[in-house]
C-alpha cells in the first residue's frame, strides 16, 4: 500500500523573525492524506501560542521497503506535584545513566527554551553537536501505525464511516506523538537517552527516556501557562559518529508499532480514581462482603486450654499448643533463670554476635529428638520454609508440592527460581505419575507431614519410596505432627516404625512444643550447607536466648511427661465419638479436627455462637481455605476435659443439624 509523508510547520513574524509556534507530522495511506493534511492546517493556524503567519506542508510519497518498524517501549508515570520534583526525577534519571556532569547537562536544558529542535550533546565531552544551534536537531518522517483502510474522503461524502478516528486526526495527542518521538530517538545509533519538556503552554507533563527506562512520563516539569519547552538528546560519540545520528533522526522513515495498546491501557488508568487509598479500600469492602474480613480478639492470659478473652473466660480450642505447655512451670522457671544470665536479646545473626552456647544444646537437642545427624534453628517454620526451599532449588530444578501444603511452603516455592507442579493431594500415584511426566536432572518433593487445615496424615511410606526411586531430595514439614503423632510424640517417623525418614525433616517450636522458630533436622552436609546458604538463617538476628530456653525445656517436657501425649491421644478418641453421637461423622487421628460447614457466613455465625457459649474455636474461611470449604478448626489439647469436649459437641451438633 502507498505511504505518505505528510509534514506541518507553522511560524509566526514577531519583529521581523519567523519564531516556531507549532508542528507535526503523519505518515497515512494515499486514501488518508486529504484528512489528515486538512486536520495538520487546522492545527497549526489555531494554537495556543498564537495565530501563524507562514504556515507550510509538504507531502511526499515514501517507499514501504525504506520504513523502519519499530515496536514502542514500555510506559510508566512518576508523579509529581511541583516544577522542583520534576527536575529531580530528571536528575535521577541521568544518574541511572552513569553520566557524571549532571549539572552541566541542566544548565543546557535551560538553554534549550529558545530552539526550534533538540539539542545533540555529547556525553563525552559536554560539547553540543548539532549544526545549527538555533535549529537544532529535529526528528522527522515517523509516525504511529494506524489501521490500514482510516478515513476516505470522496467529493466531501465519507465512505468509510470511521467517525472516531476522524475526530481523533483533528485532536492532537501529546502523548502519543511523544511516545513516537521518543521511540524514534531511543533506536538511534549511538543514542542513550532523552530529556523533553513540551512547549505547550497548556501542557505541563514531560518525559526521560532510555532503553533502560523505556519511556517516562513526569506529571509536572514545568508551571501552566509556560510556553518554556526543550529537548536534549543525549548521545554518546564513542558508539557512534554524528552523521549517523544525524541521518537516522532527520531521515529515517519509522513507524511504531504498539501505541493503540499502550493508548488503551493509558486510557483505562485514566478513567480509574487516583486516590491511592481506593483500592485498598475496596478490598477491605469485598472481605467484608464476601465474609472473609479477618479481626483479633484480645487475650489477656497465658495461652492454654482455658484463656481469657474480654474478661470472660473461654475453653480455647483453636491453638496449636496441642500438649498445653506454653505456660508449664517448668519452662517458666528455665526462662527466668536465662533472663538473669544471658538477658534477652540476642544482639545479632548466628553468624556473627548472635550465637550461645544455648543455641547450639537446642540444635543437638533437636537433632537427637528426631534421631538425624545435626539440625538448625531458623526465627519462625515460615522463615525455615522459604529460606530451605530456596537454598536446596535451582533454575532448572522442578519442585513437586502437595496441593495443600501450608502457606510457608507454597511461598517457598513461589520465591524459588525452580519450576513448582502441583500433585493432588496426599495421592501418591498423582504424585509418581507428575514425576514420570517431568523428568528432571534434581528435585524436590515436599509434603506436610500433618495437614494442618484437614488433620491427616501423609503416606510416609509410599513418599519416601518415589523420591528415592526417582532420586529426588524429599521434604516433610513437621509443624503439626511433632509432640503428636508417634508411640511417644516424635513425629511421623515414630508413626511409621522408624523405617522412613526424610531428606529434610523440618518442623516448628511454636506448636506442641510450645516455644517458638522453626529447625531442620538431617545430615551433616544438608546442615552444612544451609547454614552457608539460606537466607534466612544468614540474614535474621537470631532467637533471644529466653527462647530458646524454653524450646529446650519443652522438648524435654515431651520427653519427660509422655503421659501428655497419651492424654491428648485420648481426647481426639472422645471427642469423634462425641461427634458422631452428635450426628457429626469425623474421623482423624491428629490434633485437628476440621467441622466442615462450606458457607463463610455461616462458619463466622457458628464460631461466634461457640464464642458466647465460652468456647473459642476459630472460623477457617478463603483464602486459607478454597471458596465454599470453610470450616471449624478444632485444634485439641492435653489439657482439654471429657466434659468440655462432650459440652461442645453437643453445642456443634445442635446448631450444625439446623444449618
Amino acid at each position: 500500500m502507498e505511504k505518505y509523508s505528510i509534514k506541518m510547520r507553522a511560524s509566526q513574524n514577531i519583529r521581523g523573525r519567523n519564531l516556531h509556534i507549532s508542528g507535526a507530522e503523519k505518515i497515512v495511506s494515499k486514501e488518508q492524506v486529504k484528512t489528515y493534511a486538512e486536520a495538520l492546517v487546522e492545527r497549526g493556524l489555531n494554537h495556543s501560542k498564537g495565530n501563524a503567519d507562514l504556515l507550510n506542508i509538504k507531502i511526499e510519497k515514501i517507499n514501504e521497503e525504506d520504513i523502519l518498524y519499530l515496536n514502542a517501549p514500555s510506559v510508566t508515570t512518576t508523579r509529581t506535584e511541583s516544577v522542583e520534583e520534576g527536575r529531580e526525577e530528571i536528575i535521577k534519571f541521568l544518574k541511572d545513566l552513569h553520566i557524571e556532569r549532571i549539572d552541566e547537562v541542566m544548565h543546557f536544558l535551560d538553554e534549550t527554551y529558545a530552539m526550534r529542535g533538540a539539542m545533540l550533546l555529547d556525553i563525552r565531552t559536554m560539547k553540543r553537536m548539532e549544526p545549527d544551534y538555533m535549529r537544532g536537531i529535529r526528528a522527522t518522517y515517523m509516525d504511529k501505525e494506524r489501521d490500514t483502510v482510516g478515513i476516505i474522503h470522496n467529493n466531501d461524502e465519507k465512505k468509510d464511516g470511521n467517525h472516531d478516528e476522524e475526530k481523533k486526526c483533528y485532536e492532537k495527542n501529546h502523548y502519543e506523538e511523544a511516545v513516537v518521538l521518543a521511540t524514534k530517538v531511543m533506536n538511534c545509533p549511538g543514542m542513550i537517552g532523552e530529556i523533553c519538556i513540551s512547549d505547550d503552554p497548556d501542557y505541563v507533563t514531560g518525559y526521560v527516556a532510555s532503553k533502560i527506562h523505556g519511556y517516562r512520563r513526569i506529571t509536572k516539569i514545568k508551571e501552566q501557562g509556560s510556553d518554556k519547552g526543550g529537548r536534549i538528546f543525549l548521545f554518546d560519540s564513542e558508539v557512534a559518529t554524528v552523521e549517523e545520528a544525524i541521518e537516522f533522526l532527520q531521515n529515517k522513515r519509522v513507524i511504531v508499532r504498539g501505541i493503540k495498546e499502550l493508548e488503551k491501557k493509558r486510557t483505562e488508568c485514566q478513567n480509574k480514581k487516583t486516590n491511592k487509598w481506593d483500592r485498598l479500600e475496596k478490598k477491605v469492602q469485598e472481605f467484608h462482603e464476601k465474609n472473609i474480613y479477618r479481626t483479633m480478639k484480645k487475650i489477656t492470659s497465658a495461652q492454654g486450654s482455658h484463656i481469657t478473652v474480654d474478661g470472660r473466660e473461654l475453653v480455647l480450642m483453636a491453638s496449636n499448643s496441642y500438649l498445653d505447655l506454653t505456660a508449664h512451670p517448668y519452662i517458666k522457671q528455665r526462662c527466668h533463670a536465662i533472663v538473669d544470665r544471658y538477658g534477652f536479646g540476642s544482639g545479632g545473626s548466628r553468624l556473627t554476635t548472635g550465637n550461645t552456647d544455648l543455641h547450639e544444646k537446642l540444635e543437638e537437642k533437636i537433632a537427637e529428638f528426631k534421631g538425624c545427624e545435626s539440625s538448625i534453628v531458623f526465627n519462625t517454620g515460615y522463615v525455615a520454609n522459604l529460606a530451605v526451599i530456596s537454598a536446596m532449588t535451582e533454575p532448572d530444578d522442578i519442585i513437586f508440592s502437595d496441593e495443600l501444603n501450608h502457606a510457608s511452603i507454597i511461598d517457598g516455592c513461589r520465591l524459588s527460581k525452580a519450576k513448582c507442579i502441583i500433585y493432588k493431594h496426599n495421592d501418591m500415584n498423582d504424585l509418581e505419575m507428575k514425576i514420570r511426566e517431568n523428568p528432571c536432572k534434581n528435585g524436590l518433593v515436599v509434603s506436610d507431614a500433618v495437614f494442618s487445615m484437614d488433620g491427616d496424615i501423609l503416606n510416609l511410606p509410599e513418599f519416601i519410596r518415589i523420591c528415592k526411586e526417582h532420586n529426588l531430595f524429599s521434604m516433610v514439614d513437621e509443624a503439626h505432627s511433632t509432640g503428636v503423632i508417634g508411640e511417644t510424640g516424635h513425629g511421623i517417623v515414630e508413626y511409621f516404625g522408624n523405617i522412613y525418614k526424610p531428606d529434610i525433616l523440618m518442623g516448628t517450636l511454636s506448636k506442641s512444643i510450645g516455644g517458638e522458630g522453626g529447625y531442620v533436622a538431617g545430615t551433616r552436609i544438608l546442615i552444612d550447607y544451609l547454614r552457608n546458604t539460606a537466607r534466612g538463617f544468614i540474614f535474621s538476628t537470631s532467637l533471644s536466648p529466653v527462647t530458646i530456653a524454653a524450646d529446650l525445656a519443652g522438648i524435654e517436657l515431651i520427653e519427660k511427661e509422655p503421659q501428655r501425649i497419651e492424654k491428648l491421644r485420648n481426647n481426639i478418641r472422645f471427642f469423634c465419638n462425641c461427634l458422631a453421637e452428635n450426628g457429626i461423622m469425623v474421623k482423624s487421628d491428629t490434633a485437628i479436627i476440621p467441622i466442615i460447614v462450606g458457607d463463610e457466613k455461616k462458619a463466622m455465625e457458628l464460631s461466634e455462637y461457640l464464642y458466647n457459649n465460652g468456647f473459642y474455636i476459630s472460623a477457617i474461611r478463603y483464602p486459607t481455605v478454597k471458596k465454599g470449604e470453610a470450616r471449624l478448626r478444632v485444634a485439641l489439647m492435653s489439657g482439654h476435659t471429657q466434659a468440655e469436649l462432650e459440652k461442645v459437641a453437643k453445642l456443634i451438633g445442635k446448631y450444625y443439624t439446623n444449618l
